[in-house]
Formats: C-alpha cells, sequence, structure tokens
C-alpha cells in the first residue's frame, strides 16, 4: 500500500514532493485549485482587504493601520502580475520557447519580493514621521475589528495557497502565499502596537512596531528576490528528489551498464536530467534504445514533472564536456 512521510514522499519508492495524503484528509481538490484560480482570488481578497484596513485607518488615524493598508495595495499588484505570469507559465512549448514557458512564475516571484521592499521602505519613512510627530488615536476598537477580520482573509487565503504550491509545484503561489502571511504578520503587530499605545498611553510605540514590522517584511522580501534569481539561473533539483534520481540511476549503473555526468535543474513547475548512458559497442541500437527506454520511464515515474535527457554512448568513449560536476558519481566529468 502507498503512504506518504510527513516530508512529502511516497513509501513505495517515488518521490511525490506535494501534501496529497494531508489534503485528502480535509477534503480539498486541490488539483481543481489551480495557480490561475488561486491568483484570480488574492486578487478579489486584495481588493476587499484594501477597503477594510483603508477604512480602520481613516477611522484611527493609526499609522501602523496606514502601513497595513499599504501593503493592502502591495497584494493587489503582486496578485495581479503573479495572475499574468501563472498564465504565461501554462502556455505549452512553441518555436520560440521549446522547453516551454514555466519560468515566467520566477519573475512573479521576484516582483513580488521587490514589491514588498518597496513598501517596507515607505512603511519605515512613514513611521520614522510619526515617531517624531505621534497623533492621538480614535475609535480604536472598530479599526482592530476591521483590521483583524481583513487578517482572517488573508491567513485563509494563505494556508490554502502553500498546500496548492506545493501540489502544483508553484513559485508564484507560495510567493504570493508568503506574501499574504507576511500581511498576516504586519496586522498582528499593528495589533500590539495599538493594543501598547491603549494600555500605555505611550503613542510613540505605534510608529515603532510599524518600524519593526516594515523591517521583517523586508527580509521576507529579499528572501523572495533571492529564490527567484536562484530560478532563473537554473537551480538544482531538491535533495530529496535528486535522491530518488540517483536511485533510480544505481539500479541501472551495473555492468556492462555505466551512468555518468547527471546533471539537474528545475524550471517552474518542471524538473530536467541530463544524463549519459553508456553501453557496449556491440550492442545493437534496439537492445541500447530499450535500456534507454526503460531508464527515462524509471525516472518519470519515481519523479512526477521530471523531464529527462539521456544521451547513449559506446562504453568507451566520453563526450567532450566542460561542467564542474558529476552528481551521480559526485566527482568532477573528466576523471
Amino acid at each position: 500500500m502507498t503512504t506518504l512521510s510527513r516530508s512529502g514522499e511516497q513509501t513505495d519508492g517515488r518521490y511525490f514532493g506535494g501534501c496529497a495524503a494531508q489534503c485528502t484528509l480535509m477534503n480539498i481538490d486541490l488539483k481543481a485549485l489551480t495557480p490561475q484560480r488561486l491568483m484570480r482570488a488574492s486578487v478579489v481578497v486584495a481588493i476587499a482587504t484594501i477597503v477594510l484596513k483603508t477604512a480602520a485607518w481613516y477611522i484611527t488615524g493609526s499609522v501602523g493601520l496606514l502601513s497595513d493598508a499599504m501593503e493592502s495595495f502591495v497584494n493587489l499588484g503582486s496578485a495581479l502580475f503573479g495572475l499574468w505570469m501563472v498564465t504565461i507559465a501554462v502556455r505549452p512549448a512553441d518555436e520560440d520557447h521549446p522547453y516551454g514557458h514555466h519560468k515566467a512564475e520566477y519573475f512573479s516571484s521576484g516582483f513580488e519580493g521587490a514589491l514588498i521592499i518597496v513598501a517596507s521602505a515607505a512603511i519605515i519613512w512613514a513611521g520614522v514621521h510619526r515617531m517624531f510627530n505621534p497623533q492621538p488615536l480614535e475609535q480604536i476598537g472598530w479599526g482592530l475589528v476591521l483590521s483583524v477580520f481583513s487578517s482572517g482573509l488573508n491567513g485563509l487565503l494563505a494556508w490554502v495557497m502553500f498546500r496548492a504550491a506545493r501540489e502544483h509545484r508553484s513559485i508564484a503561489l507560495e510567493a504570493d502565499g508568503k506574501h499574504l502571511v507576511t500581511d498576516v504578520w504586519t496586522s498582528a503587530g499593528v495589533v500590539l502596537g495599538i493594543g501598547a499605545v491603549a494600555l500605555t498611553g505611550w503613542l510613540w510605540l505605534d510608529a515603532l512596531v510599524a518600524i519593526g514590522v516594515a523591517l521583517n517584511i523586508l527580509w521576507q522580501g529579499g528572501q523572495l528576490v533571492w529564490r527567484s534569481s536562484q530560478g532563473l539561473m537554473d537551480q538544482a533539483i531538491e535533495p530529496q528528489a535528486l535522491a530518488y534520481v540517483q536511485k533510480v540511476l544505481a539500479e541501472f549503473d551495473k555492468p556492462p551498464v555505466r551512468i555518468d555526468h547527471l546533471i539537474t535543474r528545475n524550471s517552474g513547475q518542471r524538473r530536467f536530467v541530463d544524463v549519459h548512458l553508456h553501453v557496449p559497442a556491440n550492442w545493437t541500437l534496439g537492445r541500447a534504445a530499450q535500456v534507454r527506454s526503460s531508464l527515462e520511464h524509471a525516472l518519470m515515474a519515481a519523479v512526477p514533472d521530471l523531464r529527462a535527457t539521456i544521451q547513449l554512448l559506446p562504453s568507451d568513449v566520453e563526450p567532450l564536456i566542460d561542467d564542474a560536476l558529476d552528481l551521480f558519481n559526485n566527482q568532477p566529468p573528466h576523471q
């Protein structure tokens, strides 16, 4: 019987990398919740939170709630851009893009990270200005109610997005989910600041908390930009997936067959593997092709969304390549 570990690995020898077990228990059909549908939902939720948080700032005058409302505008912009990118990412391969359009999601993640950095800078500026010019807060109760309710919407959507991101291997969904969680933490900090002002009467606490929250989301934005840059530079596949690839290759790497020069990369929702398969020179082409086909099917069965490129070579032939490391034999390829 096939089961799933907590890390998302199947015990039947396949790397799943999703959350099918958890999602089945929660009766959530994540296959139906495509990145496009969730990004559309993110746009709707962003508009709703803009209305709620702007109203909260208007009735209280809190710079913390103002920073919260400003981040909601960033949420809307990033959700719209993310929707555009995931729509491009699902386009099939064409003559100009033979490997597909999956990397479009990295632009969404990087753009979202950049917007978070800009928003955090604006929040810090507003917080410093208010710290030196504190203003009394008004109608705190209603402001907190509106802020907490809007944060609840963001938190619920982020919870679903994280699970769908693992199911679809979508960095755009993961980035938007992290952005929404950042918004939740922002709101929590704002509520804490307003509560501290109400208890102590120290008006500068509102601005101080806003600055602290801004520094936190600045870090989150930087991390999103970094992850996007790594994806655009063809980062290797995840260690868990690589372990399953190496396990399959080890099953085939037995005399007279030899396997080397394993190279992997991620491209959005796709994983790519390049490997050299050496067979005896006296084998017929049909026999060699049969082994190659079996290896390709085994790799694709072990790791979903994998595309394998397997080069057939005679046992005594080594290609001229300049890659730095063979991930299967853990040595430079020319050794």
